[in-house]
């Protein structure tokens, strides 16, 4: 059976007024003051709203830039991309495909040998679910993302 990923009003409900912030009204969390930034535990990222996964610590880097930057989704599907040209500039929006919560942005300046992109994500659009609990919390699945080393292998060093 398939996972609901939908938006629900009590998920809306449970947000810390930051994650509101960051999720429903497009808003971005400071550089360098929030918990996932710096986060070197292996594990998966989901959207905070629904649930659905997002992102793999496998394809995190350090970026430099103070927030999580990966280089890619771990499913295409869960991720949407959008023009915003607020705020006087032209950028790609990265939004949850399911629960349409707004995760960060998306830009051209990531690891060339990984493909050159950076998904910018603010902490509060995220929950992170550690390797060790993937199985107990759904996400099973996603584990062979980590090799069959009990942590997850080594952590391959990152490159901005």
């Amino acid at each position: 059976m398939e996972p609901n990923y939908a938006k629900s009003q009590d998920a809306i409900a449970r947000l810390t007024p930051e994650q509101f912030r960051v999720t429903q009204e497009s808003g971005t969390e400071p550089a360098f003051a929030n918990p996932y930034w710096d986060n070197k535990e292996s594990g998966i990222y989901v959207d905070i709203v629904s649930g659905e996964p997002l992102f793999a610590s496998v394809d995190k880097y350090d970026s430099r830039t103070g927030w999580p930057s990966f280089t890619k989704p771990i499913v295409d599907d869960n991720v949407v991309e959008r023009e915003d040209r607020s705020h006087g500039m032209n950028r790609v929006e990265v939004r949850s495909t399911h629960a349409d919560s707004h995760l960060g942005h998306l830009f051209n300046d990531g690891p060339r040998e990984k493909g050159g992109r950076r998904y910018c994500l603010n902490s509060a659009a995220l929950r992170f679910v550690p390797l060790a609990d993937l199985e107990r919390e759904g996400y099973g699945e996603f584990r062979e993302l980590f090799g069959t080393h009990p942590a997850g292998g080594p952590e391959e060093p990152r490159s901005a």
